[in-house]
C-alpha cells in the first residue's frame, strides 16, 4: 500500500484505512482537531515509522485513540469507577485525557511510564461521521513535524510526512487546535486533576465536567 490518498472519506476507505492499520502502516487522518498520524498500538515497527516521521523521540509518549467511547471503555475495564464516569463527561470531544494504566495496556504508547496511558476519542460529527465504523484503536500523534504547528488542512503538513504515509484521508479543513490534555491519574484518589495542555476544550468547560457528578 502506498500512499493512496481520498478526498472524501466513505465506507470502502475506512476499510482501506482499517486494513492499513492492520498492516502496521501508517495513516494520515483527520480527527476532530487537527490531522493525525495513526498506526497500530501494537507494532513496533509502525510506532518506530510514526515516530521517525514526525522527528519524534521514541521515549515519548503517544495517545491512543478510539472512535466510540464505548470502546475505550471496554479496552480499559479496570478503570476505577470514578475516573471511568469523568471520562464519559469528557469524551467524546477534543481533549486527551491521562489516565491511570494499572494493567500497563498499550505499552508502546507510553514507553517510559507504563502505568499511565494517554486515551483520546474525537467527537466525530459532519464528513468525520464514517471514523466512527472504525472498531481498533489506534496509536496517533498530530501530523507535524516535532516543534512545528499542527496542521488544519492536509496541505499544511509537511511534504516528507505526506510522501512517507502509507494511506491519507483527506475531510477538508479542520478546526486546527490540538487537544485539551487532562491529567486524571490520581482523580480516583483524591479528586485531584490538572490541565496540562489548552487546547480545543476550554479548561473552565473541562474543569466542569470534572467536577460534576451525576
Amino acid at each position: 500500500m502506498h500512499n493512496l490518498r481520498f478526498a472524501m472519506i466513505s465506507a470502502e476507505e475506512i476499510r482501506t484505512f482499517e486494513r492499513c492499520i492492520g498492516a502496521g502502516g501508517v495513516a494520515l487522518f483527520p480527527a476532530d482537531t487537527v490531522y493525525g498520524l495513526a498506526t497500530d498500538p501494537s507494532s513496533a515497527e509502525g510506532v518506530r515509522r510514526l515516530y521517525e516521521l514526525k522527528g519524534r523521540r521514541q521515549d515519548r509518549p503517544a495517545a491512543v485513540m478510539f472512535f466510540r467511547l464505548e470502546l475505550a471503555l471496554a479496552a480499559l475495564p479496570e478503570l476505577p469507577r470514578v475516573t471511568r464516569e469523568a471520562l464519559e463527561r469528557l469524551l467524546p470531544g477534543g481533549v486527551t485525557v491521562l489516565l491511570p494504566n494499572r494493567a500497563r495496556r498499550f505499552p508502546l504508547a507510553s514507553p517510559d511510564r507504563h502505568e499511565v496511558l494517554g486515551v483520546r476519542v474525537p467527537q466525530l460529527d459532519g464528513a468525520l461521521a464514517p471514523l466512527a465504523a472504525i472498531s481498533s484503536p489506534v496509536l496517533q500523534s498530530s501530523a507535524n513535524l516535532t516543534g512545528a504547528p499542527e496542521a488544519r488542512r492536509i496541505d499544511d503538513v509537511d511534504a516528507g510526512v505526506r510522501a512517507g504515509v502509507d494511506l491519507i484521508l483527506d475531510a477538508g479543513e479542520l478546526p486546527g487546535t490540538p487537544s485539551t490534555v487532562v491529567d486524571l491519574t490520581a482523580y480516583d484518589r483524591d479528586g485531584s486533576f490538572a490541565i496540562l495542555r489548552d487546547g480545543a476544550v476550554p479548561a473552565d468547560r473541562v474543569e466542569a465536567m470534572v467536577r460534576s457528578r451525576r
